[in-house]
Protein backbone atom coordinates (compact mmCIF):
# COMPACT_ATOMS: atom_id res chain seq x y z
CA UNK A 1 0.00 0.00 0.00
CA UNK A 2 2.78 2.37 0.88
CA UNK A 3 4.45 1.64 -2.43
CA UNK A 4 1.21 2.35 -4.29
CA UNK A 5 0.70 5.65 -2.48
CA UNK A 6 4.26 6.65 -3.15
CA UNK A 7 3.85 5.73 -6.83
CA UNK A 8 0.73 7.87 -7.08
CA UNK A 9 2.56 10.76 -5.46
CA UNK A 10 5.43 10.40 -7.91
CA UNK A 11 3.02 10.28 -10.87
CA UNK A 12 1.23 13.36 -9.59
CA UNK A 13 4.49 15.23 -9.14
CA UNK A 14 5.67 14.14 -12.59
CA UNK A 15 2.46 14.57 -14.59
CA UNK A 16 -0.08 16.30 -12.36
CA UNK A 17 1.47 19.73 -12.54
CA UNK A 18 1.84 19.37 -16.34
CA UNK A 19 -1.83 18.43 -16.70
CA UNK A 20 -2.95 21.29 -14.48
CA UNK A 21 -0.71 23.71 -16.37
CA UNK A 22 -1.98 22.44 -19.71
CA UNK A 23 -5.61 22.86 -18.60
CA UNK A 24 -4.91 26.40 -17.36
CA UNK A 25 -3.16 27.29 -20.62
CA UNK A 26 -6.07 25.78 -22.62
CA UNK A 27 -8.70 27.78 -20.72
CA UNK A 28 -6.75 31.05 -20.90
CA UNK A 29 -5.90 30.42 -24.57
CA UNK A 30 -9.54 29.83 -25.51
CA UNK A 31 -10.52 33.02 -23.69
CA UNK A 32 -7.83 35.00 -25.53
CA UNK A 33 -8.91 33.53 -28.91
CA UNK A 34 -12.51 34.48 -28.19
CA UNK A 35 -11.43 38.05 -27.36
CA UNK A 36 -9.31 38.25 -30.52
CA UNK A 37 -12.20 37.01 -32.67
CA UNK A 38 -14.56 39.54 -31.08
CA UNK A 39 -12.02 42.32 -31.67
CA UNK A 40 -11.64 41.30 -35.31
CA UNK A 41 -15.41 41.49 -35.86
CA UNK A 42 -15.48 45.02 -34.45
CA UNK A 43 -12.50 46.03 -36.60
CA UNK A 44 -14.17 44.65 -39.72
CA UNK A 45 -17.36 46.54 -38.86
CA UNK A 46 -15.49 49.83 -38.40
CA UNK A 47 -13.69 49.43 -41.72
CA UNK A 48 -16.89 48.44 -43.55
CA UNK A 49 -15.36 45.21 -44.82
CA UNK A 50 -17.42 43.16 -47.26
CA UNK A 51 -20.08 41.20 -45.36
CA UNK A 52 -19.19 38.12 -47.41
CA UNK A 53 -15.59 38.18 -46.19
CA UNK A 54 -16.12 38.83 -42.47
CA UNK A 55 -17.37 35.39 -41.31
CA UNK A 56 -14.79 33.61 -43.45
CA UNK A 57 -11.80 35.53 -42.07
CA UNK A 58 -12.92 35.39 -38.44
CA UNK A 59 -13.67 31.66 -38.69
CA UNK A 60 -10.36 30.91 -40.41
CA UNK A 61 -8.26 32.93 -37.94
CA UNK A 62 -10.11 31.39 -35.00
CA UNK A 63 -9.54 27.86 -36.32
CA UNK A 64 -5.82 28.47 -36.90
CA UNK A 65 -5.34 29.92 -33.42
CA UNK A 66 -7.14 26.97 -31.85
CA UNK A 67 -4.97 24.49 -33.75
CA UNK A 68 -1.84 26.29 -32.54
CA UNK A 69 -3.19 26.28 -28.98
CA UNK A 70 -3.93 22.55 -29.04
CA UNK A 71 -0.44 21.78 -30.37
CA UNK A 72 1.07 23.89 -27.58
CA UNK A 73 -1.03 22.12 -24.92
CA UNK A 74 -0.04 18.69 -26.26
CA UNK A 75 3.64 19.64 -26.19
CA UNK A 76 3.28 20.78 -22.57
CA UNK A 77 2.09 17.28 -21.65
CA UNK A 78 5.36 15.84 -22.93
CA UNK A 79 3.95 14.14 -26.01
CA UNK A 80 6.45 13.90 -28.85
CA UNK A 81 5.22 16.30 -31.52
CA UNK A 82 7.11 14.63 -34.36
CA UNK A 83 5.06 11.46 -34.06
CA UNK A 84 1.87 13.44 -33.57
CA UNK A 85 2.50 15.62 -36.62
CA UNK A 86 3.33 12.54 -38.73
CA UNK A 87 0.05 10.88 -37.73
CA UNK A 88 -1.83 14.12 -38.31
CA UNK A 89 -0.25 14.45 -41.75
CA UNK A 90 -1.22 10.90 -42.74
CA UNK A 91 -4.79 11.45 -41.55
CA UNK A 92 -4.92 14.79 -43.39
CA UNK A 93 -3.73 13.14 -46.61
CA UNK A 94 -6.38 10.42 -46.39
CA UNK A 95 -9.12 12.91 -45.61
CA UNK A 96 -7.94 15.20 -48.42
CA UNK A 97 -8.11 12.39 -50.97
CA UNK A 98 -11.61 11.41 -49.78
CA UNK A 99 -12.83 15.00 -49.83
CA UNK A 100 -11.10 16.27 -52.97
CA UNK A 101 -14.31 17.76 -54.33
CA UNK A 102 -15.06 19.48 -51.05
CA UNK A 103 -11.53 20.90 -50.89
CA UNK A 104 -11.95 22.19 -54.45
CA UNK A 105 -15.12 23.98 -53.37
CA UNK A 106 -13.28 25.37 -50.34
CA UNK A 107 -10.47 26.68 -52.55
CA UNK A 108 -13.08 28.16 -54.91
CA UNK A 109 -14.76 29.93 -52.00
CA UNK A 110 -11.43 31.42 -50.92
CA UNK A 111 -10.76 32.65 -54.48
CA UNK A 112 -14.23 34.22 -54.74
CA UNK A 113 -13.90 35.99 -51.40
CA UNK A 114 -10.41 37.28 -52.19
CA UNK A 115 -10.85 38.40 -55.80
CA UNK A 116 -14.55 39.33 -55.52
CA UNK A 117 -15.91 38.68 -59.03
CA UNK A 118 -19.28 39.28 -57.37
CA UNK A 119 -20.62 40.17 -53.95
CA UNK A 120 -23.80 39.71 -51.95
CA UNK A 121 -26.64 41.58 -53.69
CA UNK A 122 -25.23 41.28 -57.23
CA UNK A 123 -27.36 39.81 -60.02
CA UNK A 124 -25.36 37.19 -61.92
CA UNK A 125 -25.63 34.40 -64.48
CA UNK A 126 -23.52 31.35 -63.64
CA UNK A 127 -23.65 27.60 -64.19
CA UNK A 128 -26.90 27.99 -66.17
CA UNK A 129 -28.72 29.94 -63.43
CA UNK A 130 -29.74 33.60 -63.05
CA UNK A 131 -30.29 35.19 -59.68
CA UNK A 132 -29.29 37.61 -56.96
CA UNK A 133 -26.41 36.51 -54.74
CA UNK A 134 -27.95 35.93 -51.32
CA UNK A 135 -24.97 34.46 -49.50
CA UNK A 136 -21.37 33.44 -50.23
CA UNK A 137 -20.38 30.48 -48.08
CA UNK A 138 -17.06 28.66 -47.89
CA UNK A 139 -18.23 25.74 -50.03
CA UNK A 140 -21.29 27.11 -51.86
CA UNK A 141 -22.82 30.29 -53.22
CA UNK A 142 -26.56 30.76 -52.76
CA UNK A 143 -28.63 32.53 -55.43
CA UNK A 144 -32.19 33.80 -55.13
CA UNK A 145 -33.92 33.66 -58.53
CA UNK A 146 -36.49 36.18 -59.75
CA UNK A 147 -39.28 33.67 -59.07
CA UNK A 148 -38.01 33.26 -55.48
CA UNK A 149 -36.21 29.95 -55.81
CA UNK A 150 -33.02 29.18 -53.91
CA UNK A 151 -30.15 27.82 -56.04
CA UNK A 152 -27.04 26.41 -54.34
CA UNK A 153 -23.96 26.41 -56.59
CA UNK A 154 -20.67 24.75 -55.52
CA UNK A 155 -17.84 27.26 -55.44
CA UNK A 156 -15.37 24.96 -57.21
CA UNK A 157 -17.04 25.17 -60.60
CA UNK A 158 -18.20 28.73 -60.00
CA UNK A 159 -14.65 30.01 -59.51
CA UNK A 160 -13.24 28.33 -62.64
CA UNK A 161 -16.03 28.86 -65.19
CA UNK A 162 -17.43 31.87 -67.02
CA UNK A 163 -20.08 34.04 -65.39
CA UNK A 164 -21.88 37.32 -66.05
CA UNK A 165 -22.20 39.96 -63.37
CA UNK A 166 -24.99 42.39 -64.30
CA UNK A 167 -24.45 44.56 -61.21
CA UNK A 168 -20.71 45.18 -61.49
CA UNK A 169 -21.05 48.35 -63.57
CA UNK A 170 -23.34 51.20 -62.49
CA UNK A 171 -24.90 51.55 -65.97
CA UNK A 172 -26.27 49.09 -68.53
CA UNK A 173 -27.46 49.31 -72.12
CA UNK A 174 -30.98 48.24 -73.03
CA UNK A 175 -31.02 46.71 -76.52
CA UNK A 176 -34.40 46.65 -78.28
CA UNK A 177 -35.64 45.90 -81.79
CA UNK A 178 -38.79 47.24 -83.47
CA UNK A 179 -40.06 46.48 -86.97
CA UNK A 180 -42.26 48.69 -89.14
CA UNK A 181 -43.90 48.12 -92.52
CA UNK A 182 -42.17 49.00 -95.78
CA UNK A 183 -44.90 51.54 -96.52
CA UNK A 184 -44.41 53.39 -93.22
CA UNK A 185 -42.36 56.56 -92.73
CA UNK A 186 -38.93 55.68 -91.27
CA UNK A 187 -38.22 59.18 -89.92
CA UNK A 188 -41.61 59.36 -88.24
CA UNK A 189 -41.12 55.94 -86.63
CA UNK A 190 -37.68 56.96 -85.33
CA UNK A 191 -39.12 60.17 -83.92
CA UNK A 192 -41.87 58.22 -82.11
CA UNK A 193 -39.37 55.77 -80.57
CA UNK A 194 -37.10 58.54 -79.29
CA UNK A 195 -40.08 60.53 -78.00
CA UNK A 196 -41.32 57.54 -76.02
CA UNK A 197 -37.82 57.11 -74.58
CA UNK A 198 -37.60 60.78 -73.61
CA UNK A 199 -40.85 60.57 -71.62
CA UNK A 200 -39.62 57.84 -69.28
CA UNK A 201 -37.32 60.05 -67.21
CA UNK A 202 -34.78 57.40 -66.19
CA UNK A 203 -33.17 56.91 -69.60
CA UNK A 204 -29.78 58.64 -69.70
CA UNK A 205 -29.02 61.34 -72.23
CA UNK A 206 -25.26 60.61 -72.20
CA UNK A 207 -24.74 58.45 -74.16
CA UNK A 208 -27.78 59.68 -76.03
CA UNK A 209 -30.56 57.29 -77.11
CA UNK A 210 -29.88 55.51 -80.39
CA UNK A 211 -32.48 54.42 -82.97
CA UNK A 212 -31.33 53.44 -86.46
CA UNK A 213 -32.44 51.05 -89.19
CA UNK A 214 -30.40 47.88 -88.71
CA UNK A 215 -31.81 45.60 -91.41
CA UNK A 216 -34.39 45.22 -94.16
CA UNK A 217 -36.25 42.05 -93.30
CA UNK A 218 -38.53 39.84 -95.36
CA UNK A 219 -41.61 41.74 -94.25
CA UNK A 220 -40.39 44.65 -92.10
CA UNK A 221 -37.87 47.45 -91.74
CA UNK A 222 -36.10 46.76 -88.45
CA UNK A 223 -34.86 49.39 -85.99
CA UNK A 224 -32.05 48.78 -83.50
CA UNK A 225 -32.71 50.82 -80.35
CA UNK A 226 -30.02 51.26 -77.70
CA UNK A 227 -30.70 53.07 -74.44
CA UNK A 228 -28.36 53.58 -71.47
CA UNK A 229 -29.82 53.38 -67.97
CA UNK A 230 -28.75 52.85 -64.39
CA UNK A 231 -28.42 49.12 -63.73
CA UNK A 232 -31.30 49.13 -61.25
CA UNK A 233 -33.65 50.61 -63.89
CA UNK A 234 -32.91 48.06 -66.65
CA UNK A 235 -36.08 45.96 -66.51
CA UNK A 236 -38.34 48.93 -65.84
CA UNK A 237 -37.12 50.62 -69.05
CA UNK A 238 -37.16 47.36 -71.03
CA UNK A 239 -40.86 46.63 -70.34
CA UNK A 240 -41.85 50.29 -70.60
CA UNK A 241 -40.36 50.69 -74.09
CA UNK A 242 -41.90 47.53 -75.53
CA UNK A 243 -45.38 48.43 -74.32
CA UNK A 244 -45.39 52.15 -75.02
CA UNK A 245 -43.73 52.03 -78.44
CA UNK A 246 -46.46 49.61 -79.55
CA UNK A 247 -49.13 52.01 -78.24
CA UNK A 248 -47.48 55.01 -79.89
CA UNK A 249 -47.17 53.18 -83.22
CA UNK A 250 -50.86 52.29 -83.11
CA UNK A 251 -51.84 55.87 -82.28
CA UNK A 252 -49.79 57.26 -85.20
CA UNK A 253 -50.72 54.68 -87.81
CA UNK A 254 -47.32 52.92 -87.87
CA UNK A 255 -47.76 49.22 -88.54
CA UNK A 256 -45.78 46.40 -86.94
CA UNK A 257 -45.97 43.69 -89.61
CA UNK A 258 -45.91 40.00 -88.86
CA UNK A 259 -44.17 37.46 -91.11
CA UNK A 260 -46.32 36.66 -94.14
CA UNK A 261 -45.99 35.07 -97.56
CA UNK A 262 -47.66 35.84 -100.90
CA UNK A 263 -48.85 32.70 -102.67
CA UNK A 264 -49.39 32.96 -106.44
CA UNK A 265 -51.51 30.27 -108.13
CA UNK A 266 -51.15 29.83 -111.85
CA UNK A 267 -53.86 27.95 -113.77
CA UNK A 268 -52.64 26.21 -116.91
Amino acid sequence: MENSVQMLKDLFVQYGLKVIGAIVVLIIGLWIIKAITKGLRKTFDRRNMDVSLRPFLTGLISALLKVMLIISVISMLGIQMTSFIAILGAVGLAVGMALSGTLQNFAGGVMILLFKPFKVGDYITAQGYDGTVKEIQIFNTILNTVDNKIVIIPNGGLSTSSMINYSKEPQRRVDLSFGIGYADDIDKAREIILDVAAKHGKILTDPEPFAKVVSLGDSSVNFAVRLWVESADYWDVFFYMNENVKKAFDANGISIPFPQSDVHIYNK
